[in-house]
């Protein structure tokens, strides 16, 4: 892909919140480019940065506890520059969020089919009828049944698969450029996450929209993802073409997460933990490589004092050496080696 497709691009952003008076980041100085028609997984733990990262292309954080600085260009233009009445001119309309909970991005006292039909109101020009009409086509579009009747119903009385595509029918209304997915599968069962899936996938093709898909689900991400940023305490440690990283992880987080998950090849054996927890903001340890305090028993000199993120091969970037002498072996136990094809045959 050229720089011409290029859709949104992140340069130096950091976003710090407020804890007793000190601000400490949650997303620290990330540089990430998202191309037109492309699906990007911002993957890692809970409490690694990854929903701050989407709120703050949003313009959705609290001006009081947060402090935000870097640049967001969005087709050209530095969103971080815009006051609230250029971003809301942007939100719902080029930009959109499907929320991580359904239940409580909807109104309960609004039936849905007015939800979605508030972004046209405040962007488009349809009268009442147009905008009901187009209402009715988009929850069809989302595979609702019956969407005349769905349209007059409250949240309440939908199940959850059908919350959730509510609110993606109210992210899609106005034909946005870029999709911000917060968890859209989260705490649905299997079955509807499928569907969830197949729908975001379709809708991609059919609108040319941008998606960045925001989960902790690598299950997810390799159904739907074109490329795969990972983020351990708010820095990106990996990024790559999915299919490359699914079958090559590098660095010692993005190993860690795909050998935590079952396989058919690890059917009888024990998974592989990760030790430790995401570390608070406020209790991070910032100087030299973050993921070492939870690879136990490797040697100081195999990180680099400040970790960079760098091009390894076309395409492909991973944050600190470290990468070339970690790799867990068959029975899920970590192994320490020397030598960069460390990892070769895994």
């Amino acid at each position: 892909m050229s720089n011409d497709d290029i859709l949104l691009q992140v340069e130096d952003l950091t976003t710090s919140f407020r804890i007793d008076d000190q601000y400490y980041p949650a997303n620290d100085h990330i540089n990430l480019d998202v191309y037109e028609n492309e699906i990007v997984a911002i993957v890692g733990e809970s409490g690694c940065g990854k929903s701050a990262f989407g709120h703050s292309i949003m313009g959705m954080h609290s001006q009081e506890q947060t402090k935000i600085s870097g640049k967001i260009h969005f087709k050209g233009a530095d969103l971080l520059s815009y006051s609230n009445t250029q971003l809301n001119k942007v939100r719902g309309k080029e930009i959109s969020m499907i929320f991580q909970d359904p239940l409580t991005a909807l109104n309960p006292l609004m039936i849905v089919g007015k939800q979605i039909e508030e972004g046209m109101k405040y962007h488009t020009k349809l009268s009442k009828n147009k905008r009901k009409q187009k209402a009715i086509e988009i929850l069809s579009e989302v595979k609702i049944p019956q969407p005349e009747r769905v349209y007059s119903q409250y949240p309440h009385e939908l199940s959850g698969g059908m919350r959730q595509r509510i609110v993606i029918a109210i992210a899609i209304a106005c034909e946005p450029s870029l999709i911000i997915a917060d968890e859209p599968t989260t705490a649905l069962d299997v079955t509807i996450q499928a569907r969830i899936i197949d729908l975001l996938k379709e809708l991609k093709r059919r609108m040319k929209t941008s998606i960045i898909l925001i989960t902790h689900d690598l299950g997810v991400v390799s159904e739907m993802a074109d490329r795969i940023a990972v983020m351990y305490t708010g820095e990106f440690v990996e990024i790559g073409e999915t299919k490359n990283f699914l079958k090559n992880p590098l660095h010692p987080y993005s190993k860690s997460l795909l050998h935590s998950l079952p396989s058919k090849n690890n059917q009888g054996e024990k998974l592989h933990v990760i030790k430790g927890v995401v570390p608070s903001l406020n209790h991070l340890q910032r100087q030299g490589c973050r993921f070492k305090p939870r690879m136990s028993g490797t040697d100081d000199s195999i990180h680099e004092e400040t970790p960079t993120l760098r091009e390894v091969e076309k395409g492909h970037w991973v944050r600190c050496t470290c990468y070339k002498h970690f790799q867990i072996d068959n029975h899920n136990q970590v192994v320490e080696g020397e030598k960069d094809d460390v990892f070769q045959g895994q």
